[in-house]
């Protein structure tokens, strides 16, 4: 038997990623672009009404919708991303962050639903943000 051998020990090796700047970079541009969409969508309907009494409602239409819902997946990944710079598991950052963009998103659909409609009835009425029974 020979002392001078070398014996190797070999050490199972992790590897650590980076955070996932990008993806929460990549979520912020796509949830502010496709956010001024509908805004600008929202902000034409409202000009569409005012000038020619064209319907407010239903809110739900295809290009309303489309932006919307890459709004909620802009800021799901943003939120995702963020998460897991922190140190979150990908799988359950991403989860948290899809039901904060969604709970989030739901109620502000709704407010804005019951907005488009008061300003359709001619009761328009200041939103108190303090009452969160209204939201829902």
């Amino acid at each position: 038997m020979d002392h001078d051998a070398i014996y190797e020990l070999e050490l199972p090796v992790m590897v650590l990623q980076q955070p996932p700047y990008l993806l929460a970079g990549l979520g912020l541009a796509i949830g502010v672009l496709c956010g001024l969409t509908f805004a600008r969508l929202i902000e034409n309907r409202l000009e569409g009404w005012k000038q020619d009494r064209l319907p407010l409602l239903p809110l739900g239409n295809a290009e309303t919708s489309i932006s919307f819902a890459g709004t909620i997946l802009g800021i799901t990944l943003f939120i995702g991303g963020s998460l897991q710079v922190f140190g979150f598991a990908a799988g359950t950052a991403l989860l948290v962050a899809l039901l904060l963009a969604l709970l989030t998103g739901g109620g502000l659909w709704v407010q804005l639903e019951r907005l488009m409609k008061q300003v359709e009835e001619g009761n328009f009425r200041a939103v108190d943000f303090d009452n969160f029974d209204e939201f829902f």
